[in-house]
């Protein structure tokens, strides 16, 4: 059964995070926000604290990456609480200081979740200590990942991958991009594969940076793949097309997407703390004891927020606890997904509109967040997406049967 405490061990990582988002994201928030595409140099040195972090505990997780399921030698009747709920921890504090900056910092994006979820010792060896990244949309796939037109053929001991990929996160600063690929596009989602490409493979070209309404610190590129030549041990996963091959390959997002869920928390927390705040300034506190309907109309709307908020954290920390416990969780990381991301866009809005002329300006960071909020109810899966999974799965039918 999943304890709803923050486990002793954690708490200590907790805290630091939170320490990392109070010292060091907050005060270069607005700075790099309104310095699009410039490169947080502040990062560099966190990011090396925090490899030491995970490279001197067996329980990693310290920033974004690092997910991975395994029991570690232990008891497979135990309850444990391993990396996902170390790094849903860690992210949910870092978010609260800025989930932009989060992103750009090195070796903690997404790709860096798909390698340590899947890779072989030899890939984990190989690719260790590098920043990845993860290509998965395309102009014509964007939330239906089966659609991928990107192609990898089989040339001797390489694979040729040839195609298009868009908004990829952090991929003009990463080392590694992990693209989807298809193998054979009349065998549909069997076929689908990822590699990892050195981002300055000869055959990956960078087209464009996007300019974006949110996360503006953490750079979304576009690439063209023409030609571009990857060994064979650079497949993730196996190699050979089989009939729930594709299932294996979205696996992956059962452990990252409580990641964007932990995301999505964090920038709620700080959006509902700071209207706490400026509602108390204004003389208008939040009674518990006193129901709703018998509070001023900005205390009822915070205490609806508020549950909404508590409803996504829960929901975020079952679905990484499942993880830990080797636990089918697909049903619970697209839950957990959908509720944060929409709670944070909601909340963040509605924050804006109870705090007026505060919520608008920028002596407050409450405008910024509600515009980061948006991208996290929708990339890893959009929000229309997630709803779609878990009534597939609540429901018993395939995606043939609902789309």
């Amino acid at each position: 059964m999943i304890n709803l405490e923050i486990p002793k061990k954690y708490k200590p990582l907790a805290t630091q995070a939170n320490q990392v988002a109070t010292e060091v994201f907050r005060p270069i928030s607005r700075k790099y926000d309104e310095a699009e595409h410039a490169y947080p140099k502040e990062l560099d040195m966190l990011a090396s604290l925090i490899d030491g972090m995970n490279e001197g505990s067996d329980m990693g997780g310290a920033g974004a990456a690092g997910v991975r399921r395994s029991t570690n030698g232990s008891d497979p009747g135990e309850n444990r609480n391993g990396s996902n709920i170390s790094t849903v921890l860690g992210i949910i504090e870092l978010c609260w200081g800025d989930v932009g900056l989060l992103l750009s910092m090195p070796r903690q994006g997404l790709g860096n979740s798909a390698i340590a979820s899947v890779a072989t010792e030899e890939q984990l060896e190989r690719y260790g200590g590098k920043w990845a990244a993860m290509a998965i949309t395309e102009p014509e796939a964007g939330s239906d990942s089966a659609a991928i037109r990107t192609t990898a053929e089989l040339d001797g001991d390489e694979y040729v991958l040839n195609g298009e990929k868009i908004f990829v996160t952090s991929g003009d600063r990463a080392d590694l991009i992990v693209v989807w690929a298809t193998l054979d596009r009349s065998k549909g989602r069997a076929a689908i594969k990822s590699f990892i490409v050195e981002r300055d493979n000869p055959g990956l070209k960078l087209d464009r940076l996007e300019h974006k309404l949110g996360i503006r610190a953490s750079d979304t590129a576009n690439f063209t793949l023409q030609d571009c030549r990857v060994p064979k041990e650079a497949l993730l996963g196996d190699p050979e097309v089989k009939e729930k091959g594709f299932a294996g390959v979205m696996e992956t997002f059962d452990n990252t997407r409580p990641l964007v869920a932990a995301m999505a928390v964090g920038v709620t927390r700080a959006a509902l703390e700071e209207t706490r705040r400026q509602l108390a300034s204004a003389g208008v506190e939040v009674d518990y004891g006193v129901p709703a309907l018998s509070q001023p109309a900005a205390a009822a709307k915070f205490l609806e927020m508020e549950a909404d908020y508590e409803a996504s954290w829960l929901l975020t920390l079952q679905a990484a606890w499942m993880a830990d416990n080797s636990k089918p969780n697909s049903l619970q990381a697209s839950m957990a997904k959908a509720k944060a991301g929409r709670t944070c866009v909601d909340v963040t809005l509605g924050c804006v509109e109870l705090c007026g002329a505060v919520g608008l300006g920028e002596t407050e960071l409450l405008e910024k967040w509600a515009r980061d909020a948006k991208i996290l109810d929708i990339f890893e899966g959009t929000q229309q997406i997630q709803l779609l999974i878990v009534a597939r799965q609540l429901l018993g039918k395939n995606s043939s049967e609902l789309r």
